[in-house]
């Protein structure tokens, strides 16, 4: 069976899974950090998102360091949660989106953080990028089998 980057049990999978963990995590924090978020189911769901983003790379990172230890190749596909980051990530887009340009939501409330909000979500998206590059390895290792 072929080894593709980005394959579990690899340090290129580790790197992938590490980055969706380092990037949800802090797409997290800074929404957290924004005023008045909680006001805003998108905004809530873009953080239940990327908290299950981060537990899931976690766990995924976690197996892949097992795999090296024991230097043991995964060629098991695993399930990815690409889809739930992306909806999460493309709906806090379109309500910034709303917010700072469309009702001019942003400079009438001088207090609402959107910048901080436009942090997290660009966080997000690379977060979703890198879970992008997981679940095409994942693909070809299911077309390999």
């Amino acid at each position: 069976m072929k080894v593709l980057v980005g394959s579990p049990g690899t340090v290129s999978g580790l790197a992938l899974r590490l980055g969706q963990c380092l990037f949800a995590g802090a797409s997290i924090g800074v929404m957290v950090s924004a005023l008045g978020f909680s006001n805003y189911t998108a905004f809530c769901y873009l953080i239940a998102s990327m908290g299950l983003q981060v537990l899931w790379s976690l766990g995924l990172a976690c197996l892949d360091v097992y795999a090296l230890r024991i230097k043991r190749d995964l060629h098991n596909p695993v399930l990815v949660t690409a889809t739930l980051s992306l909806a999460a990530a493309c709906s806090s887009a379109g309500v910034t989106v709303l917010f700072i340009r469309d009702v001019d939501f942003c400079r009438t409330y001088t207090q609402i953080a959107c910048g901080m909000y436009e942090i997290s979500i660009v966080l997000a998206f690379i977060t979703w990028l890198f879970i992008a590059m997981s679940s095409v390895v994942m693909f070809w290792l299911l077309a390999s089998v």
